[in-house]
């Protein structure tokens, strides 16, 4: 296929890392179709040295590199969003890989417009999500683009034949680190870090232990519990145990907290969109917190219906997620409730972290709270709550339930 349209582009943008996948497709893009090549790479806090990212395309032939630090918009406009409404994908995977993609998205588009791009390219393979994710993304935002996904297109199909490649193509791969390379594929960002493949596809092989990059296992964190105290407005925390800080900020002291003890582990096996199950490791210590928190925070400030239909609408929207459609009306008309149900979620939660739990113990708002200790007292309330009006309140919702039973209708 790729063939066909060798003389269509004039320039294609990549997303790039640097990496062995993506220094290949970019060779492997300029020979297929003998045009410029722009890279993109986003700094969502993967933690890697970026500067060696440009430096490498460069040495490619590259003219036109884009770099952009996203750390602050990924956490502010995507994971706040995303965990004001409590957001796990099958009730354990808090979405990392999946909530950073409609950003690296958006920069794509941006820089294709920028540079008069005709494609964009990824480097995602054909049997996982984020083909999807990446390519409903684009054409979300950039209809009349032409998106190149190489894996899908090329015979290059195992990690030799890429190794190979660059062989014969002289392209630099990082041999200092060659004996240590992780035998897993990951991928990191502020919010987590993933591990697939390799011993992991079994999925009843337990991770080895030196796997885990960001947490200490939990019989190994400390003997004495860490108190943290979150403060929120508007949904979002805005300060760790009374210190204001910036989204990412926020996000970085909880991994670091959180992954000391030992907080934020998760094996599944989860089904991806494209129609398999796959098993994969995350470690989300501060997602883990976050997510923690804001639950506690809002089962004082939310209302009780209002929280209930966001449980209700929850794991579709955590689909809509996970499946790509980050650019989508649906997501968007949900994204308006979900915002609008966090006006009054202000005050601080108080948490205990402990050998891989996290425990509440104290939460309050001085302006929001619905909590009224008046009329929960097991004491003398003075009259807040009437207690003879539960006998109308239970006798109007048992009526359908006599009316059943004395019509021969048996319930069990």
């Amino acid at each position: 296929m790729a063939g066909s349209d060798k003389s269509a582009f004039r320039k294609i943008v990549l997303a790039y890392s640097g990496g062995l996948d993506t220094s290949v497709i970019l060779k492997w893009l300029q020979e297929t179709y003998d045009c410029e090549v722009v890279t993109y790479t986003a700094d969502l806090g993967q933690g890697e040295e970026l500067e060696a990212a440009r430096q490498k395309a460069a040495g490619m032939g590259v003219k036109e590199i884009y770099i952009d630090d996203l750390r602050e918009e990924f956490v502010r406009d995507y994971v706040f969003p995303m965990f004001r409404c409590n957001t796990v994908y099958e009730g354990e995977y808090l979405l990392g890989t999946s909530i950073a993609r409609p950003l690296i998205v958006k920069g794509l588009v941006a820089v294709a417009n920028a540079t008069g791009a005709e494609a964009i390219a990824h480097g995602a393979t054909g049997k996982g999500n984020d083909q999807v994710r990446f390519e409903l993304g684009i054409y979300a935002l950039k209809p009349d683009v032409k998106v190149i996904a190489p894996w899908r297109d090329w015979e290059l199909g195992s990690r030799e034949s890429l190794m190979e490649f660059c062989k014969q193509h002289q392209i630099q791969v990082d041999h200092k680190h060659a004996g240590e390379r992780s035998p897993y594929s990951m991928d990191a960002n502020l919010l987590h870090i993933s591990y697939e493949g390799d011993r992991l596809e079994d999925p009843a092989a337990e991770p080895d232990e030196d796997m885990w990059l960001w947490t200490v296992s939990p019989e190994a964190a400390p003997d004495t519990p860490v108190y943290i105290e979150l403060g929120y407005e508007g949904g979002d925390v805005v300060a760790v145990d009374g210190n204001a800080m910036s989204p990412a900020q926020i996000l970085t002291h909880l991994n670091k907290v959180g992954g000391a003890q030992g907080i934020g582990r998760v094996d599944i096996v989860e089904n991806r969109y494209v129609g398999m199950k796959a098993r994969g490791c995350y470690e989300t210590p501060g997602g883990s917190i976050l997510l923690k928190g804001h639950r506690a925070m809002e089962s004082i400030t939310l209302d009780r219906e209002l929280a209930h239909l966001k449980d209700e609408l929850m794991p579709r929207y955590a689909s809509l997620i996970y499946n790509g459609y980050w650019w989508s009306p649906e997501r968007r008309a949900l994204q308006v409730l979900i915002d609008e149900s966090q006006r009054h979620v202000n005050g601080s939660v108080k948490l205990k972290l402990y050998k891989g739990n996290i425990t509440v113990v104290g939460r309050e708002s001085d302006t929001d709270s619905l909590y009224d200790a008046r009329v929960v007292t097991f004491e003398e309330d003075a009259g807040a709550y009437n207690q003879t009006d539960a006998s109308g309140f239970i006798n109007l919702n048992a009526l359908r339930l006599k009316l059943a039973a004395s019509k021969g209708r048996k319930m069990q």
